[in-house]
């Protein structure tokens, strides 16, 4: 509850007079402006969560095609080693 004093002082036989008033409450101020801040604040953390997660999922596809790619050229290798080695079984029978 607000209570408000207001004393008047008039001085007798002079032309001016003073007023005084007293608030008990402090006022408040600036609730939109901190809402405002903290949603200027949260949505670029949300956003980085975001791209974040983003990147981590596009680098482990990245990482799992390079795993396919290698798992193929090991089997490659294998059908090479498989051939030379037949070709080489070949020329000692002759």
């Amino acid at each position: 509850m607000v209570e408000e004093r207001i004393t008047t002082t008039d001085s007798t036989g002079a032309p001016t007079s003073h007023t005084t008033v007293i608030r008990d409450e402090p006022r408040r101020s600036g609730g939109g402006a901190t809402m405002l801040l903290a949603i200027a604040l949260i949505v670029p953390v949300i956003a980085g969560i975001y791209l974040f997660s983003q990147s981590t999922s596009s680098e482990a596809a990245k990482d799992n095609a390079i795993a396919g790619a290698a798992s193929s050229v090991g089997d490659a290798a294998e059908q090479v080693g498989a051939a030379a080695e037949s070709a080489a079984g070949s020329v000692t029978k002759d």
